[in-house]
């Protein structure tokens, strides 16, 4: 039986990261992966046939990883910045945030909200969200904070508003307008359902999509997300990593054993794009290269596990509780952008930033209720934007400057809704969805798709059940479970379990979450420090 210092169960962005510290610290790494590739869900994939497009299937911008991550590990990422922050179309005007030019800010605030109140309190409410940004950030790559200590480092008004009292009833007092307040609430409900006016999970969620590296900014990975997993893969090879793809953990053993079975032919989707680094050949690494359909043991001195803690119950033998899911991530490529109503913004700045659609505060809330019903809701709030207006190497040369792609987000979807006929209910879904996109733009979405050779348009739609049917996500949540609080009285660093020689080191460990690499970072570090700051 193989020996290592240490197994990584998942290849994954997060188990890269641990798998590149840990092996530059000159530990004896394994890591095993299911799928044909390294690098999870953050690839990218030509999605549709005879088309050079390389599309963020599933995971889409960066926010969460630190920069000291990209510096420690020589990733050589390059990371743009977008111009405009959101735009949100409202009748035959909208507003826009724009990151380079206040005053064009101030004054698309008066024109949506008749004042100035709503900018002076978008001000103050993001200086607020800055600070605690700027404050918490470095924290998530150290050991857990007791709560007392947090609220000690924010000062009592932002523990109060942000950490204690339901983000929607904030959010309420603070603005006075439906707009406004909606493009607020958005980032507390990404991949999340909970009811903001009530729901604390919300404010969970709040706060890990606006305190990002301490700027919260979401940005545009350059030559999409394969660029992120690839660049960290390649940090992990050249510490001397072992990295054997292809192979399904079929059991974990407190004592250190992990057993897999090589020959795995799950696919995500589809196969990523062979060029998704820029330096992966498609190799299958490790001492079990050919060896197929055969089960194999090895043992680690800890097993890192970068995988749902549910499928982690499984592996061990006890119950699961199964997390839900809730979003329509829609994928496209375009002909052209889509005209708008509003004659004074052009396309190409709504379409760069986050482009709102029907995400006011009460269709967020009407979303909500029918969601939570069991329906599928008549307005679904969504998001989009444009990864080519920043990115155009994502688009193969002939089409630069001919296509644009499309990444679209839907909320209040929850798995539920899929449940009992999944293919109808994403049809039903995705109409919905077209429609509610329709009804804010100046022409249907739908003439704007490019089409493949074959004809068919460029147009796919992945729901919670869908992305556990296709990737193994339990409940199809994107963030492995619901999002924790980023401190705990016990210490720690948030990936411990009961059991000492396993650890999480994926987005279900605490402070886990979104693309970020800081889970994997904090198990490398739980085993390189033995417990303490580093």
């Amino acid at each position: 039986m193989s020996r290592y210092d240490v197994v990584i169960a998942g290849g994954g962005h997060n188990g890269l990261v641990a798998a590149a510290y840990l092996a530059r610290a000159g530990r004896k790494v394994l890591v095993l992966e299911r799928l044909g590739h390294a690098g999870g869900l953050a690839v990218s994939t030509r999605a549709f046939p005879g088309v050079d497009v390389r599309l963020s299937r599933y995971s889409y911008l960066v926010s969460l990883l630190p920069a000291k991550i990209a510096r420690d590990l020589g990733l050589g990422l390059e990371l743009r910045r977008r111009r405009y922050a959101s735009y949100t179309p409202r009748g035959r005007t909208g507003l826009l945030v724009d990151n380079g030019d206040a005053a064009r800010t101030a004054a698309s605030f008066r024109d949506v909200t008749g004042g100035e109140a709503d900018h002076r309190a978008w001000q103050d409410f993001y200086g607020l969200v800055a600070r605690v940004a700027r404050t918490l950030a470095p924290t998530l790559l150290e050991p857990l904070r007791p709560a007392a200590e947090i609220e000690r480092l924010v000062g009592p008004r932002a523990w109060r508003e942000l950490f204690q009292r339901p983000i929607g009833e904030v959010v309420d007092e603070r603005f006075g307008d439906d707009t406004v307040r909606g493009v607020v609430l958005t980032d507390a409900l990404i991949g999340t359902f909970a009811d903001p006016a009530a729901d604390l999970l919300a404010n969970r969620c709040f706060l890990y999509h606006v305190i990002g590296d301490g700027t919260g900014e979401w940005n545009v990975p350059v030559g999409g997300m394969g660029a992120v997993s690839g660049a960290i893969e390649a940090a992990a090879r050249r510490a001397g990593a072992e990295i054997v793809t292809g192979a399904e953990i079929v059991g974990i053993a407190p004592s250190g054993e992990v057993t897999f079975r090589t020959g795995a032919t799950g696919k995500a989707g589809g196969e990523p794009d062979e060029r998704h680094d820029g330096r992966h050949d498609g190799r299958h690494d490790g001492a079990h290269d050919g060896r197929r359909d055969e089960e194999h043991t090895v043992t680690g001195g800890h097993v890192l596990v970068n995988l749902p803690p549910a499928v982690l119950d499984r592996l061990l033998g006890r119950p699961a509780t199964l997390p839900e899911g809730a979003q329509l991530k829609v994928n496209m490529v375009l002909s052209r952008l889509p005209r708008l109503k509003d004659p004074a913004v052009d396309p190409k700045a709504a379409f760069s930033g986050t482009f709102h659609i029907n995400e006011g505060r009460d269709q967020l809330a009407r979303a909500y209720q029918q969601a939570a019903a069991g329906r599928i809701p008549d307005l679904p709030p969504a998001e989009v934007y444009c990864h080519s207006l920043t990115d155009p190497s994502v688009l193969g040369p002939e089409l630069r400057g001919r296509a644009e792609t499309m990444t679209l987000f839907g909320l209040h979807m929850p798995a539920r809704l899929f449940r009992e006929d999944p293919r109808r209910a994403r049809a039903e879904a995705l109409r919905a969805t077209f429609a509610s996109v329709d009804s804010v733009l100046a022409e249907p979405l739908e003439d704007c798709l490019l089409r493949a050779p074959d004809g068919t348009p460029c147009v796919e739609a992945r729901t919670p059940v869908d992305l556990e049917t296709e990737t193994g996500l339990p409940g199809g949540h994107i963030f492995h479970r619901d999002l924790a609080w980023p401190y705990a009285d016990e210490g720690g660093w948030g990936v411990e379990t009961e059991h000492e020689r396993i650890l999480l080191c994926g987005a279900g460990a605490r402070r886990g979450g979104g693309v970020s690499g800081i889970p994997g970072h904090n198990a490398a570090m739980a085993l390189l420090t033995g417990g303490g700051r580093p």
